[in-house]
């Protein structure tokens, strides 16, 4: 198993407001991380911008096991065209900050329309599907069309007050996409996987959401 190869893209975005920080969401980027590396899996972490990657402050927790891979977050690399080779698999963490800067990278639409035509696992969680809302295959189709998808919901956001800075609310869009939409309760553990599609609901669902993602490359 130690040649399978993982590429995590993380957001660069730090701003809500001018007085809301955010950023990676920790928790949904270490624990994943440490996931794959426990199955001896490759990982490359890169970003949309490259360089230091800001932590949403709220997700800042001190926890021992947690700190290589915040180590990894102090210079990333540039998600770059080449990223569309060499990966069994695409992960893709939350934290408010995608929702800005997700959604509109070319290189990161890019390289999940090459994951998608080839059959190679996408996944994300909480709001690292924003990635997802406006990748399409080559003939255009979302490929969240038709598929069993779970995100941070609309109930999640309007409970964190933060729906109206959004530029979109995460769990309509994706509707909007064609997605077939699944949750779990507010704040629980909940992901899926249809095909090779696997996607979770909050930070809750951390390791669930790459646990099965190591599944799917298992099997």
């Amino acid at each position: 198993m130690a040649d399978k190869k993982i590429l995590m893209v993380v957001t660069n975005h730090t701003t809500i407001t001018d007085d809301h920080k955010t950023g990676l969401w920790l928790e949904e980027f270490a624990v994943p991380y440490n996931v794959f590396k426990e199955n001896g899996f490759d990982v490359k972490v890169t970003s949309i911008e490259g360089g230091e990657v800001p932590l949403d402050p709220n997700s800042i927790e001190d926890r021992e096991e947690w700190k290589e891979a915040e180590g990894v977050l102090q210079n990333t690399v540039k998600l770059s065209e080449e990223d569309k080779h060499g990966y069994d698999a695409i992960f893709l963490p939350g934290g408010h900050g995608t929702m800005f800067d997700f959604p509109d990278s070319e290189v990161l639409q890019n390289v999940l329309q090459h994951f998608a035509e080839e059959g190679r696992v996408i996944s994300a969680v909480c709001h690292g599907p924003a990635g997802l809302v406006n990748a399409t295959y080559q003939d255009k189709t979302p490929i969240v069309k038709g598929k069993r998808v779970a995100a941070f919901t609309d109930d999640e956001e309007i409970e964190m007050q933060l729906d109206s800075h959004m530029p979109f609310m995460l769990e309509s869009k994706l509707r909007e996409k064609g997605a077939n939409f699944e949750r779990g309760e507010s704040w629980s553990d909940f992901s899926v996987s249809d095909g090779n599609l696997v996607t979770g609901q909050n930070p809750q669902s951390s390791r669930s959401t790459a646990e099965k993602v190591v599944k799917v490359l298992e099997s």
